[in-house]
């Protein structure tokens, strides 16, 4: 029989593969839906509203779930996660309008904000409160992996069948997404036979809850403001890049592999030094890294400039990711765990649900470069208020006030 440490690893590996597996559709998707859009005659400030969708059904039901994982379990949720990955999968595949297209992101945004509450609060239980920046970068790791070799597949069929047929856009669309139902199917298969229930078992019977910690609510208002502030600039990056640089998707793409690979082999290394240093100076240094990388942008001469900055805010990325969600493990009692990712990602999604339709409005009727230039300032000022209002508990306290169960 497993010891209860083997099994816990099981559980982290098989949902591991979990994420790995479906999110081969969602790399590739980043970089297509804008242009895709774009081609079905949407405005920059549709282009937004194709993240805000994906973003709004969490920010509503995001809340609400974390207290049913804490009352009901977790692995139910993860299961109805992946299978909303599924179906947004095949409503992306036959999307031939605005409005489907829209449509199709608030199904991933329903499995998004099933799977990843359950995945995270999963990991939060079941990792030693001295690695859980390495194990919450693992994860990240898993996406980003699945991510990558999914876009290079995906931007592989779009080269060939571009250059060899006279198949359209539309088309090459359609095959994408119907083709990555098998890697989605078999995330959902993974899950299905591989995880099991990681709730403690005295939690079903535990009435009295603890508050949320003080420092969550504060740990939300920053990441509510910032949420928003980077989200307004994905959407129009694209956008923005072919305007100034005149690159076409796979130069794009082409410069997107170094800041790929970096994300998808360096956030458990990552995690370590939260695990070692604290969460805090991870967390500040990835905001001003991204606020760096944010000024700059509009000043991009180059492809080759543009994959070096890439690089580097991915890097802060990779640093502070991992320390915040450690972060909000640390701060969580075993019985809240579920509510508290639940309430941090509701203001995350909120923020990244207004985020885009600002972006959008301000790249059309301001200026291109004035939606970089606010988000620099924004994430500026975020890193200030990490540093001036969390505080970190002691490590000694982590380990006697929330043991690993």
């Amino acid at each position: 029989m497993d010891s209860p440490q083997l099994r816990d690893q099981k559980t982290i590996k098989r949902l591991w593969w979990a994420v790995f597996w479906v999110s081969f559709p969602f790399g590739v998707l980043g970089f297509l839906l804008p242009i895709y859009g774009k081609q079905l005659g949407a405005s920059a400030l549709e282009i937004g509203g194709f993240f805000s969708a994906f973003s709004l059904v969490p920010a509503l039901i995001r809340p609400f779930l974390g207290r049913a994982l804490d009352r009901w379990g977790r692995r139910p949720f993860l299961l109805f996660g992946l299978f909303g990955y599924l179906l947004a999968t095949l409503v992306f595949a036959f999307a031939d309008t605005v409005v489907w297209l829209i449509a199709a992101r608030f199904l991933q945004g329903v499995g998004s904000a099933f799977l990843w509450i359950a995945a995270y609060t999963m990991v939060a239980d079941l990792a030693q409160a001295s690695g859980r920046g390495q194990e919450f970068g693992s994860v990240d790791e898993a996406s980003y992996r699945g991510g990558l070799i999914g876009t290079t597949i995906g931007f592989s069929l779009v080269l060939i069948l571009e250059q060899t047929t006279n198949i359209s856009f539309g088309k090459i669309w359609f095959w994408l997404f119907l083709l990555n139902l098998i890697p989605v199917g078999i995330a959902v298969a993974i899950a299905w036979t591989g995880t099991r229930e990681t709730i403690p078992r005295e939690i079903f019977q535990h009435k009295d809850k603890k508050r949320l910690s003080k420092q969550l609510v504060a740990l939300m208002g920053i990441v509510m403001v910032t949420g928003a502030s980077q989200a307004m600039v994905w959407p129009l990056l694209m956008i923005f890049l072919q305007d100034r640089l005149g690159a076409g998707v796979a130069t794009l793409a082409i410069a997107y592999l170094p800041a790929a690979l970096i994300s998808s082999f360096l956030p458990s290394r990552m995690g370590i030094i939260a695990d070692r240093l604290g969460r805090k100076g991870p967390m500040i240094a990835g905001l001003l890294v991204g606020a760096a990388a944010s000024l700059l942008i509009p000043h991009l001469g180059s492809v080759i400039a543009l994959a070096a900055l890439w690089g580097l805010e991915t890097i802060g990325y990779t640093v502070s990711n991992p320390a915040q969600m450690a972060f909000i493990a640390d701060i969580a009692g075993k019985d809240v765990r579920g509510t508290s990712y639940g309430m941090y990602t509701f203001a995350f999604f909120l923020g990244a649900a207004i985020g885009p339709l600002l972006g959008g409005w301000l790249y059309d009727n301001v200026g291109h470069a004035m939606p970089f230039y606010l988000n620099t300032a924004v994430l500026i000022f975020g890193a200030i208020l990490v540093g001036a209002v969390l505080r970190e508990p002691k490590k000694k306290s982590l380990e006697t006030q929330f043991p690993n169960i």
